[in-house]
């Protein structure tokens, strides 16, 4: 949805180098024409909400904090996922303290 007016100035121009008059023109072209900050914001949380309440492929992997886009999973995505989590190997020694009975403590020493 880009705005038919263009501003007129150098595009490679440094922006300390811009009048005011030229700030504002260009902030009245990204205001008409672009959806930013804020708005911007609540309308792919709403995209991502929307997708959830139907129940599609993509709603339920944002859901699961997985990516949604067909990355694989099994090596990567630890942005998505967090830190490791080691399941399953353990070593023996280890296995024997976590099945060896805990001592009971006596109720009321008098």
């Amino acid at each position: 949805m880009q705005s038919s007016k263009k501003p007129n100035f150098p595009r490679k121009s440094a922006l300390k180098t811009l009048t005011d008059e030229e700030v504002n023109r260009i902030a009245k072209i990204i205001e008409k024409g672009y959806t930013v900050e804020g708005d911007l914001r609540r309308q792919v949380q709403d995209n991502i909400k929307r997708l959830m309440e139907i129940h599609s492929y993509r709603g339920s992997r944002h859901a699961k904090n997985l990516p949604s886009r067909g990355q694989r999973t099994r090596s990567n995505a630890r942005t998505r996922r967090g830190k490791r989590v080691t399941i399953g190997a353990m070593k023996k020694d280890d296995r024997v303290k976590l099945d060896a009975p805990k001592p009971v403590e006596e109720a009321s020493k008098k």
